[in-house]
């Protein structure tokens, strides 16, 4: 996680320039609650950038298990996909709904993580493709999630799809 950190904190300051401020912290939990963003306690199997202490938290043992079940390429794309939503607020950018500003999260991160892999500061193993596609079937929306609703993420292939035009055409399909 934390080289993941640092490979996205030299990428958008590289894309922001330099009024650029990495979050305040990458924080990791182990039980419900432990940490909190905005007075609100922060559940297991979750990982979230809060705006409120400008901070990545995530909890370790999901992302450990993530790790080994997926692999290190998720890794990089959950932490890419946080870090997004701390550009986003820096940039501030506020979708009408959830499913937008998650997408366009998902394709911030496959930015971050195409256009490290092109400037060669990053390396694709045989299967970290395999591992993201699994990675963000496993992140999707239910089918029987409405799109509008609050805290909607998109469905596996919404987000495989946003995470692709990222990860192909960097920065340029995330309408930043």
């Amino acid at each position: 996680m934390r080289a993941a950190q640092s490979v996205a904190e030299h990428y958008w300051s590289q894309r922001i320039g330099g009024g650029f401020q990495p979050v305040a912290e990458v924080v990791a939990y182990e039980r419900e609650g432990e940490v909190s963003c905005g007075g609100q306690p922060l559940p297991l199997n979750n990982a979230v950038y809060c705006s409120a202490g400008d901070f990545i938290a995530y909890d370790v043992n999901w992302a450990f298990a993530a790790f080994q079940q997926l692999g290190d390429a998720f890794v990089y794309y959950l932490l890419g996909h946080e870090y997004a939503h701390a550009v986003q607020a820096r940039l501030g950018i506020r979708k009408e709904f959830t499913i937008d500003q998650e997408l366009q999260a998902d394709c911030m991160a496959g930015a971050y993580i195409g256009d490290q892999v092109r400037e060669g500061n990053l390396t694709m193993d045989d299967n970290d493709t395999t591992e993201l596609s699994d990675g963000l079937e496993a992140v999707g929306d239910d089918p029987d999630q409405p799109w509008f609703a609050p805290g909607a993420h998109g469905s596996p292939q919404q987000r495989f799809q946003s995470f692709a035009n990222g990860y192909e055409e960097s920065l340029e399909p995330c309408g930043l």
